[in-house]
């Protein structure tokens, strides 16, 4: 007889704990929207959250003094929790996409020297100088835990591997820049030194000095610390601020343009994968597809979350990625519809207000696709109109029927 939780007759138990395993690297993986994930998250969160809050409270000598032991079990408690997570990670390393050709003990060798790897490590680094006898008190002590541990932060940053990406991408005009920064740099500093070296011996007596006051003035910083006092000086002073100004100007543009692209990037292939997904789609070819990507919206909403209101305006309408939607209808009934449906086709083809309610049921992606985008689209792609138009007069029907059975 076979327990419950044990493998059946034959299955290897290699295959369950590989299962088991993508289960967990399931809820571990960033920016996962499983609802487990996002609980992970949070949980995850909260800790840092504490753990930070404890090492600054530890770090003030008026306030530990009574609850220093709390304290201490606080950092003790977290640093154990980051751990555990540190061994479970380690342990589902295999399933990471960049990993899955390794073998299992190679692919968790590549992850202990990746970012999040390392990370991982040096938020467990207390424990290690805890038991090694290191002191949990004093200032010190308390900004080397705040810095091991905020790095964990930013593993929940999205923005990390963007802005990666956006600096690969862009390298070419960056260092162009950095070069415009270093020339002017340099030339700036060797003028200052020899229009103030006289006046001012200890400010710009020698390039180090000068180039000191360069940096922070190419940068629009002005500490005032240092500030020329010859005529030569001022005018190189000048004309350094306007082209410092010029600098970071062209550097904002090239980044804002980088990620501007990443970003618009990003979102046809997330709303590619969700596309897919949408039987209605799934007939049409890739030239057409692709154009109908650029025109839809990818939006999430949680459990029981209203979309749409009766009487709402029907400017768009909604196909469902993943999920379940509750159809509420005037006359007290209701109608769900799955992954692959799509609603709000009827206010939209007729152009009057909405007809009924609409809200999830479970959590749920949607793709929405404007009336404008929609008239455009259906001007050169008919069969996407006649899909819609044929499955809104169908449903048109059943509500008839059943508003005729009551």
């Amino acid at each position: 007889m076979q327990l419950a939780g044990q493998p059946a007759y034959g299955q290897p138990v290699t295959a369950v704990a590989q299962t088991l395993r993508a289960q967990v690297y399931t809820i571990l993986r960033p920016y996962d929207p499983s609802p487990p994930a996002r609980r992970w998250r949070v949980f995850h969160l909260t800790v840092l959250a504490v753990g930070l809050l404890a090492v600054i409270l530890l770090s003030i000598d008026e306030f530990a003094d009574g609850h220093r032991i709390y304290l201490r079990a606080g950092i003790w408690a977290v640093t154990l929790i980051f751990l555990a997570e540190y061994v479970v990670r380690l342990w589902v390393a295999p399933e990471i996409s960049l990993y899955t050709d390794m073998r299992p003990m190679r692919a968790r060798l590549h992850w202990i020297v990746s970012l999040p790897g390392l990370i991982g490590l040096l938020a467990i680094m207390p424990a290690v100088m805890m038991t090694g006898g290191y002191s949990i008190s004093g200032a010190d002590t308390a900004s080397v835990f705040c810095i091991l541990w905020i790095l964990k932060l930013g593993l929940h940053a999205p923005a990390f591997g963007t802005l990666a990406r956006v600096l690969s991408n862009e390298r070419a005009p960056i260092a162009s820049i950095l070069i415009i920064f270093a020339i002017l740099l340099m030339a700036a500093a060797t003028a200052a030194h020899m229009f103030e070296r006289l006046a001012q011996p200890k400010a710009f007596g020698d390039l180090p000095s000068a180039m000191w006051w360069a940096v922070v003035t190419l940068t629009t910083t002005g500490y005032g610390d240092v500030v020329p006092v010859t005529i030569g000086g001022r005018i190189i002073g000048s004309l350094l601020m306007i082209s410092g100004i010029a600098v970071l100007a062209l550097m904002t543009g090239v980044l804002a343009t980088g990620f501007a692209q990443e970003e618009r990037r990003r979102e046809y292939l997330r709303v590619w994968d969700q596309v897919s997904r949408v039987p209605i789609f799934a007939s049409l070819g890739v030239v057409t597809l692709s154009e109908i990507v650029g025109k839809l919206r990818t939006r999430y909403y949680p459990a029981h979350v209203t979309i749409l209101h009766r009487g709402d305006a029907g400017d768009s309408m909604f196909f469902i990625s993943s999920g379940e939607v509750e159809v509420r209808l005037p006359t007290g009934g209701f109608v769900r519809l799955g992954d692959g449906a799509f609603f709000g086709e009827m206010a939209l083809l007729d152009r009057r207000p909405r007809a009924a309610t609409i809200a999830t049921v479970r959590p749920t992606t949607l793709l929405v696709l404007y009336a404008s985008d929609f008239y455009e689209i259906a001007s050169h792609i008919p069969a996407l109109a006649e899909a819609v138009e044929a499955e809104a007069k169908r449903r048109e029907e059943e509500n008839r029927e059943r508003e005729g059975r009551r």
